[in-house]
């Protein structure tokens, strides 16, 4: 488990670039925090680290956005899926299995579903240290009691 704590949009955003630099295809990113919390931002920092050009926006509405990078980017927001069914009616387990790197918003929402190898990324704000401040916490497989 790695902690970090960011004090900024632009901190929490080269975190995320950093960890999609070392991103390989089949990897799987769990994106876990409340509304607002900057899950966002940190989406548009890992496209950056993927070499993605384009604006990445949330797929709030859409469910899923594909995005063309070093490898490609399966962004989702699980958010208004009611239940594992719609999960799998929209493809998931193929986009899991395309090759491309999967980084998906609210993943704790269906987390039975998710695949036992990925990491899990929770951003928590931290009020009392400034309102830009935030702990983000990065779990993978090698983690012991993870919960995931």
């Amino acid at each position: 488990m790695k902690i970090q704590e960011t004090s900024c949009e632009k901190e929490t955003k080269a975190l995320a670039f950093e960890l999609a630099c070392a991103a390989r295809p089949g990897d799987v990113f769990c994106l876990c925090g409340d509304l607002g919390v900057g899950k966002t931002a940190f989406a548009k920092g890992f496209a950056e680290g993927l070499a993605i050009t384009e604006d990445v926006v949330s797929p709030t509405f859409t469910i899923v956005r594909e995005y063309d990078g070093r490898l490609k980017l399966y962004h989702f927001d699980i958010y208004r899926l009611p239940d594992s069914d719609s999960l799998y009616d929209i493809g998931f387990d193929e986009y899991i299995e395309a090759g491309g790197v999967c980084l998906i918003e609210w993943a704790d929402q269906l987390r039975e579903d998710m695949p036992e190898e990925a990491v899990w990324i929770t951003i928590e704000k931290i009020p009392a240290q400034g309102p830009d401040f935030r702990r983000i916490t990065i779990k993978d497989r090698n983690d012991e009691n993870t919960g995931h």
